[in-house]
């Protein structure tokens, strides 16, 4: 009886799948910046919506409207989109 083993070596990518992979990145890397532009822009828009509050006697944070929103992510992404939800609520909290 043997007791050979068989190892597999990882193969590079034969180069069109390179070149696709290549392609997709530069994309995400693309759409991660507009991304961030617009979690910047979300932030921007949050302190202008909290300053108001503010100033005419209410509260900064309005806990039903983040209810709302989180609701609105796990219901379009799913349990990651609450936290994603969480992490945006939280980048736009608190600059005032």
């Amino acid at each position: 009886m043997s007791t050979e083993t068989t190892t597999t070596v990882p193969t590079a990518p034969v180069p069109e799948a390179a070149g696709v992979i290549a392609d997709a990145r530069s994309r995400i890397d693309d759409l991660d910046g507009r991304i961030i532009g617009l979690v910047q822009e979300r932030m921007a828009v949050s302190a202008v919506i909290q300053r108001e509050r503010i100033a005419s006697g209410g509260r900064r944070v309005n806990l039903s409207r983040e209810m709302e929103i989180l609701a609105h992510y796990r219901d379009q992404l799913g349990k990651p989109g609450t936290a994603l939800a969480m992490t945006l609520l939280e980048l736009s909290r608190g600059r005032i």
